[in-house]
Order: C-alpha cells, then structure tokens, then sequence
C-alpha cells in the first residue's frame, strides 16, 4: 500500500490511480495524518456490499425456540410492599 501526501496526489492524480489499479490501495495523508484511500473500483464494490436482508428480516430468519412458559396461573404473585 502506497502513501502519498496531498500536494503529490493532487499534482498526479492519474499516477495515484494507475499505482491503485496496479498495487492496491493508495493512502494520502494530509500534514503527516492519513486522510483518505483512492482504490481500485472492484475493491470498492466488494468493500460496499448492500445488506440484503433488513434487521427485521435478519431478526425472523434466526433460528426459532420453543420456550416453555408456564400459565399465568401458576405465578405466585407477591402481596404489596408497605412503607
């Protein structure tokens, strides 16, 4: 993976992208800090899966237990707590 600070970058930007197609991610840093990444656009896609399935449906696809749970009838309910 290839660094290049921002002046480079921005004066050869068509490097950047021919290095990335060719080596991978290229990071650019901004006063010595990383700030961005320019990647081959098959790596993008790959990284930028849409979910195919909502909480919702990911939730009811799990898998289903028979929890036993006994009548209400049989819950021994407390007296109330005086103060």
């Amino acid at each position: 993976m290839g660094s290049w600070q921002l002046q480079d970058a921005k004066a050869k930007l068509s490097e950047v992208i021919a290095t990335a197609k060719k080596s991978g991610p290229q990071v650019i840093t901004q006063r010595g800090v990383e700030t961005a990444v320019v990647v081959p656009i098959d790596e993008w896609k790959k990284l930028k899966r849409e979910p195919k399935l909502s909480l919702l449906e990911a939730l009811q696809s799990g898998p289903k237990f028979d929890i036993p749970i006994p009548p209400r009838s049989r819950w021994k309910m407390r007296k109330p707590v005086e103060f």
